[in-house]
């Protein structure tokens, strides 16, 4: 029989009808940790389902998920926190305690296939094994839905100049059904849901009452758990691979983590980073003057900012050319292949001009992204900057964020303070990828150096060579680069981790073999049996997708080795916010196609399972924060900071550590791989960087 069509017994479907949500859910043998399906629609209620009993009522959604949440501790499952049903993307008013634990159907789906489509017609695609469907329809201005985008046909891919519904226009006629009527059942003839089905269930627009549009939602809410289910079977079947697995495998835990990632996300959002107005004008205005009242104000700030570097280059270079500036270097005697920071500093003291040009990009950056308007635009009344915030960058992994929060520039980090009262933890893992590396490929000796505090250090012994050049060495093995000194050291780091660099070098033949249009035989010299299948998946068992011919995609993150390893993170941020699979050079030709995926797959290994391990330390430290009165509220790369009361600041500290223990013991269990994070206490957050 049909998920859709099973036999349900409804609770309640009218204010005052039967027993409240918490009553109700207890006498279905519901307790801490169960699913529970919710489904919130907008002006209409909120319909819960678990097992075979829904219950639905027109109450604010708010309340009814606070009630059960207080008495029964569920766990929650939603379509998405960030869309339409979800309880808490309507939330106003004071702030309520969010849930503990929860399982998010689209974080889940993207776990498990990877990519960026995760609205309900993707994920149910997913879950039954289905050919994804065409985009859901889209809202337009007059509240209608997109006709061009393939409503209720089974395909999603109605005629847009077919014959529609009279009394319904937004929905396109189906002579299937009895009189012309809208569909009420949400699966169509090819297994798909109905998008339009969809829309008008999550919008509170189908055709009848509050009682109609309730019982959709609690339909909804039903096919929630029938997802739930098959997920759940897809991760159970992926291989363990920690050296002692036991109890749950490792994917239905990370999935655990990456919905509560997304929960962490949104509550990210919704609370926002605390920023002292008057500190954060103050040090702009340091920077590029103060407010102007018009263009041509602000044309003479911008001329005072040039002036500096003018004065050595002359006054036809334009300093907002990258070629125009590479061209007044070269004039003076400086031949640069670009003009980033990183390689104007190593230039200090080769001539006058090097300081203030690199005093100008620093000015200019905080004019152009990070100025007045920036403030004026993200930072609230109540002194908070909010952007929005998602746990996954649809590649491998890493949370994002718009508005400046993952690229703010460290002269603006004095801004960030604590409020009165309040204290910041700071506290950044240290040397995380070599340490995951470690864990992922079993090497021995690599095991052995994350003992220390310094990985570097012992890697330096083992090589002899000094620290820096170790850290080199390190960082170029995970991201692929073979040339100067990097190579040097590569070379070294080869016969000295040969299990970790074997690791990597499978990885690295599945991402050439995918660009030319294949994949490498389990056990063959280009694949030592360690990445076998064409896609490949993370640690915890994140789906990697490579791309096997030129063009756009809708697949993971990539980020260029040099840029990590210069460690700059203002270009990792700017790379994960592009979520697209395309590697420098993936567009070119071969060899340097399959050279450029190579690179990505060897570094989205290491760093897929580098963010799942932050994400799953970042929510078991979200939940021990509670009864503490702190909030995360910032995650950057590896680094968390939270916002607590001062009086629980030493408390706070210990929860950051034991947090990251008992993440490690169960993500790295049998592996004798040791973690380390580093702790401050500060009132503002540029008190916690040296």
């Amino acid at each position: 029989m049909p998920p859709a069509r099973a036999a349900a017994r409804m609770l309640a479907a009218e204010p005052g009808a039967g027993p409240g949500a918490a009553e109700a859910l207890r006498a279905a043998g519901t307790g801490r940790g169960t699913p529970v399906a919710v489904v919130a629609v907008a002006g209409v209620g909120v319909a819960l389902a678990v097992g075979d009993v829904t219950w639905a009522r027109s109450e604010d959604p708010t309340a009814v998920l606070a009630e059960v949440e207080s008495a029964l501790a569920p766990r929650w499952v939603w379509w998405s926190v960030h869309g339409p049903g979800s309880p808490l993307t309507a939330a106003a008013g004071p702030r309520r305690q969010s849930p503990a634990v929860c399982w998010d159907l689209a974080a889940v789906h993207r776990f498990l296939h990877g990519g960026g489509r995760d609205d309900p017609g993707a994920v149910w695609a997913g879950a039954r094994g289905l050919p994804v469907p065409p985009p859901p329809p889209r809202p337009r201005r007059d509240g209608q839905l997109d006709l061009l985008a393939g409503l209720d046909d089974p395909s999603g891919s109605a005629d847009p100049s077919g014959p529609h519904d009279r009394r319904h226009p937004h929905v396109p006629h189906d002579p299937q059904r009895p009189g012309g009527g809208p569909v009420d059942d949400p699966i169509g003839p090819d297994g798909h849901l109905r998008p339009a089905w969809v829309e008008e269930t999550l919008r509170g627009v189908a055709p009848g009452g509050p009682a109609r549009r309730l019982a959709r939602a609690a339909q909804l809410a039903r096919l929630a758990l029938t997802v739930l289910a098959a997920q759940e079977r897809a991760l159970r079947a992926l291989p363990d691979p920690r050296a002692r697995p036991g109890g749950l495998p490792l994917a239905v835990l990370t999935a655990r983590a990456e919905s509560a990632a997304e929960l962490l996300a949104h509550e990210l959002r919704r609370h926002g980073l605390p920023v002292d107005r008057h500190t954060a004008e103050a040090t702009i205005a340091g920077f590029v003057g103060p407010r102007q009242r018009d263009e041509a104000g602000a044309a003479a700030a911008r001329r005072a900012r040039d002036a500096p570097v003018l004065r050595h280059l002359g006054p036809s270079v334009d300093l907002r050319s990258p070629l125009s500036v590479r061209a007044g270097l070269a004039a003076v005697g400086i031949d640069v292949p670009d003009t980033r920071s990183w390689r104007l500093t190593r230039l200090r003291g080769a001539h006058p001009v090097i300081e203030p040009l690199l005093a100008w990009r620093r000015a200019e950056r905080i004019a152009t992204t990070y100025g007045y308007r920036w403030l004026d635009e993200h930072v609230g009344a109540d002194g908070r900057l909010r952007g929005e915030w998602r746990g996954c960058d649809g590649g491998a992994g890493r949370m994002t964020a718009d508005a400046g929060l993952h690229n703010l520039p460290a002269d603006l980090r004095v801004a960030v303070i604590a409020e009165p009262g309040f204290r910041f933890v700071r506290a950044d893992l240290g040397q995380i990828e070599p340490r995951v590396l470690a864990v992922v490929s079993g090497d021995p000796e690599l095991i052995r150096a994350t003992r220390q505090d310094d990985l570097y250090a012992p890697v330096a012994a083992r090589l002899g060579v000094d620290r820096p050049t170790a850290k080199v060495a390190v960082l170029a093995a995970m991201y692929g680069q073979t040339s100067g000194a990097a190579g040097q050291a590569l070379r070294q780091m080869r016969q000295t981790y040969p299990v970790a660099l074997a690791y990597l070098d499978a990885a690295e033949s599945a991402g050439r073999a995918a660009a030319r249009g294949g994949s490498p035989a389990p056990g063959s010299p280009e694949a030592p049996g360690r990445f076998p299948d064409p896609d490949l998946r993370t640690f915890g068992g994140r789906r990697i997708p490579l791309r096997t011919t030129p063009g756009p995609t809708g697949g993971p993150g990539a980020h260029r080795g040099t840029a990590e390893q210069r460690g700059t993170a203002e270009q990792r941020g700017t790379a994960e916010q592009r979520g697209t699979a395309e590697p420098d050079g993936a567009d070119g030709p071969d060899p340097g196609r399959a050279a450029a995926w190579g690179r990505f797959a060897r570094n989205a290994v290491v760093q897929g399972a580098a963010a799942e391990l932050f994400k799953a330390w970042a929510v078991t430290v979200r939940q021990l924060l509670v009864p503490l009165g702190g909030e995360v509220v910032l995650c950057l790369h590896d680094e968390l900071l939270l916002h607590v009361p001062a009086a629980t600041a030493a408390e706070a500290v210990a929860v950051t550590r034991r947090s990251l223990d008992s993440t490690a013991a169960y993500w790295a269990a049998g592996s004798d791989v040791r973690f380390v994070v580093d702790v401050a206490v500060v009132e503002r957050w540029s008190d916690a960087k040296g």
